[in-house]
């Protein structure tokens, strides 16, 4: 039996991971899946958000010892939960078996005008000020090509029931807009995903990194950031295939 673990992105909480939980766990029904809520997100938004990637980290260890659980893990993590998990396989290599990093980026590799795409900007802005209800139909629009009116009207209902303070949005920002990582890759098997139509981060970021760690690359030509969402059984094709039968 093989242990899961799911990082989500900035912002996101693990009801975001909609419907690609339940079809992972179809293909995988003997295993043990794991979504790790963060401090200041979902359940947990009247904590205060780590600021920074290390932290993190630390939380991602320290919350599984604490449920009993052990490794090594099999993680799966999108955009700054990506940047949480190469920090883990930094600090803790033994404790993962895999990792699955989705349109993530690292301040080492990239320009901050690509890691957070500067055409952009303006929109950001417009999500850090605008109210809950309005701010969830903002992401979609930048995040994802798939969502329709009941996506929308169901991610604004967990918004309602648990809102995210500015100031842990801000905190989540900063450790990601900070996060440097390293040239080498860790010393944990990865496979490196992108979305060719990723409006929020620039997917020459995801190739910067293969170029530099040596590794293979595997781009959806369509999806948008939120490729969990967009093309979640594409997602676990590669996962399948790249990954579980080597």
């Amino acid at each position: 039996m093989k242990t899961w673990v799911l990082l989500r992105g900035l912002m996101r909480e693990t009801r975001h991971w909609g419907r690609f939980v339940p079809l992972l766990q179809a293909h995988f029904p003997d295993d043990q899946i794991i979504c790790i809520e963060w401090p200041g997100n979902g359940e947990l938004n009247q904590q205060q958000s780590y600021n920074s990637i290390q932290q993190m980290a630390g939380y991602c260890q320290q919350t599984l010892n604490q449920q009993g659980h052990t490794g090594p893990y099999h993680v799966v993590a999108i955009s700054l939960g990506a940047m949480v998990a190469l920090e883990w396989a930094y600090q803790q290599p033994a404790a993962l078996a895999s990792c699955t990093l989705i349109n993530t980026s690292l301040r080492q590799q990239s320009p901050f005008y690509r890691r957070l795409n500067w055409r952009q900007w303006p929109r950001l802005l417009r999500i850090l000020i605008l109210p809950s209800a309005a701010r969830e139909r903002e992401i979609l629009g930048l995040t994802s090509y798939s969502a329709n009116e009941q996506t929308v009207q169901q991610w604004q209902r967990y918004a309602a029931q648990y809102p995210i303070s500015k100031t842990n949005i801000l905190r989540q920002l900063w450790a990601a807009c900070r996060y440097r990582g390293r040239d080498d890759a860790p010393k944990v098997p990865i496979l490196l995903l992108n979305s060719l139509a990723d409006q929020l981060v620039d997917p020459r970021c995801s190739q910067q990194m293969a170029q530099i760690w040596g590794c293979p690359l595997h781009s959806h030509p369509s999806a948008g950031h939120d490729l969990p969402l967009d093309a979640p059984d594409w997602l676990i094709q590669q996962i399948c295939t790249q990954l579980i039968s080597k």
